[in-house]
């Protein structure tokens, strides 16, 4: 008995190297992750069926108690019997194919084991045939390759043994030889086969882990590159911000080259090929029209299916994403490869991945847009308002001073015409240089000076280096507005402050002034949120604050302070 334990562990060791050439093979694991077509079961059925062929062959003969070992067994005597491992093979292909696999690989083995004679023939034959049966409907039902766990495995694989050993007590013939037989090779070939068995599912959990790893690690690097390329695809597809985001996904794949498109032409090409594929030009490759005709993936595995225009282009093979919006093809993604052999499955699967990904972003990035559109449109709309009593204070004025003054009429026509001009541009652009809001400003003071001659003065400290900087418009004019109309009405006299002056890399823009100030409950409201009351509904303030945080962000400061009877002052400070 002894005797023969080491002998089966040599013809174990055969099949399980023959296990670990399979690992790597792609058809393998598929069926491994349960992925069971026809060619896959085919596939199966041979490769199991041929490891229960090369176990009978290589098989330990034994005759009359007696063990005798030779390298390969083409025929057995008929008094004569074998010990090997063809019950393991069968039982695992049945657990990991199910009942056709397994119905198959025992009849293939079973068969076999039949031909080549020996009194246990009929009776192994038999027991091979019904491990199959067994074996595959159990893996049908229990999902071994699902549970991760070669345990169960290995215990249905030891019970298939001793079913095998009863049925030869049962039907060998004569019994005593078949008794003995089972007494010497019982023990070694349930304990070798079970050992063999877990053996084996540790190579097929090592496939399903070494897929979970990989899997992990290309979601954590498909998260990364969406995460790096996210502020660029915020921006939609534009040339600069593509060009950023290929360079991007170009150090993170394993791909030769990368090319983003629109619905036209190429915004942005990194990597090999970048003497013809060039930005801003047509595209390159018919691949890429058909990608954007179909919207679908398309893989290319030779210089003929890119179809590139240039005869020595030296991307050979290539994987072309579709970007969609709104289940709209916009663009494409596309990543090259010199050599064929590195677009494998994992870089195909995290292409994809990241195609998705970044459909995703251009989605949002769309939707942001269409967000600041319609925020932008809600503002302006407020731009555009001119207060009516302004207006009509502003010609009675001018009105009566046309006989008295005529040079001072003239003036502040010209400065109305200035007001309203400022109200038109604020109303069309997002930002204006600080100076045309300035403008603004004085056009304003000047209209509301020459209705209240002395009633206050405006102070002005702008650094001249800040008068062309880029501001939102209707930032400075509400705020000396609300001052003139609120915080002097307890009050005959007053002084406006207006400041901008660069403060750590920022832009401080300051009204001041020293009226009543703002009660500490009003306060509270006042930019975060229009109010109802008799004095104002604080629009201008929320304005401001709302365009500010659209524009800037987190970047961006806007603070009210005041104090009652000592004045209040608002602070902005932009990038």
């Amino acid at each position: 008995m002894l005797t023969l334990v080491p002998l089966m562990l040599e013809r174990v060791g055969i099949l399980i190297i023959v296990a670990f050439l399979l690992s790597r093979m792609k058809t393998f694991r598929r069926v491994i992750h349960d992925e069971h077509g026809l060619r896959e079961k085919v596939f199966m059925i041979a490769i199991f069926g041929v490891f229960g062929i090369i176990s009978n062959y290589t098989g330990v003969e034994i005759s009359h108690g007696s063990i005798r070992s030779q390298d390969w067994l083409t025929e057995i005597d008929k008094d004569n019997a074998i010990a090997n491992t063809r019950i393991m093979g069968v039982a695992i292909g049945g657990l990991l194919g199910g009942p056709v696999v397994g119905i198959g690989a025992g009849l293939i083995a079973g068969l076999h084991r039949l031909s080549l004679g020996g009194f246990t023939a009929g009776a192994c034959a038999f027991s091979t045939i019904l491990a199959g049966i067994v074996t595959g409907f159990m893996g049908k039902h229990f999902k071994i390759q699902v549970e991760k766990t070669p345990w169960k495995a290995v215990v249905i694989g030891i019970l298939m043994e001793c079913v095998q050993m009863g049925i030869i007590l049962v039907a060998a013939k004569p019994y005593d030889e078949a008794l003995h037989l089972v007494d010497l090779i019982s023990v070694p070939m349930i304990a070798i086969n079970g050992f063999g068995t877990f053996i084996f599912l540790m190579i097929i959990q090592e496939i399903l882990l070494e897929e979970e790893r990989t899997r992990a690690l290309q979601t954590h690097k498909a998260l990364y590159i969406a995460q790096q390329t996210l502020p660029f695809f915020r921006q939609g597809l534009k040339v600069d911000s593509c060009k950023k985001a290929a360079e991007v996904i170009l150090k993170w794949t394993n791909a030769d080259a990368i090319s983003i498109t629109d619905q036209q032409q190429v915004l942005a090409h990194a990597g090999a090929g970048s003497d013809h594929h060039l930005p801003l030009s047509k595209m390159a490759t018919k691949l890429t029209k058909k990608v954007l005709e179909q919207g679908r993936i398309i893989t290319a595995k030779s210089p003929q299916e890119i179809q590139c225009w240039k005869e020595n282009c030296p991307l050979h093979a290539a994987i072309v994403l579709p970007l969609h919006v709104h289940q709209k093809t916009v663009g494409t993604l596309k990543l090259y490869f010199k050599n064929i052999s590195k677009l494998d499955q994992v870089e195909q699967e995290l292409a994809e991945g990241l195609g998705k990904l970044f459909s995703d972003q251009l989605e949002m990035a769309e939707i942001e847009m269409q967000r600041r559109l319609l925020k932008d449109a809600e503002i302006k709309a407020l731009q555009a308002q001119i207060h009516p009593h302004f207006l009509f204070n502003a010609i009675n004025t001018i009105s009566s001073m046309i006989r008295t003054d005529a040079d001072q009429a003239r003036g502040l026509l010209i400065n109305l015409s200035t007001f309203f001009r400022s109200n038109l541009q604020g109303a069309r652009q997002m930002l204006i240089p600080l100076e045309k809001e300035l403008e603004h400003v004085e056009a304003y003071l000047s209209l509301e000076q020459a209705r209240f001659p002395d009633r206050y003065k405006v102070e002005m400290e702008i650094a001249p280096s800040l008068e062309h900087v880029l501001i939102p418009p209707f930032t400075l004019q509400p705020l000396v507005e609300n001052a003139i109309r609120y915080a002097f009405q307890k009050t005959k006299t007053g002084t406006v402050k207006i400041s901008a002056f660069e403060e750590n890399g920022r832009m401080v823009l300051l009204t001041e002034d020293n009226g009543q100030g703002i009660s500490p409950e009003r306060l509270q409201t006042l930019g975060k949120q229009t109010v109802e009351s008799a004095e104002g509904t604080g629009t201008a303030l929320w304005n401001i604050r709302t365009r500010i945080e659209e524009i800037y962000g987190p970047e961006a400061l806007f603070q009210i302070e005041s104090n009652a009877e000592r004045g209040t002052k608002v602070c902005i400070k932009l990038p």
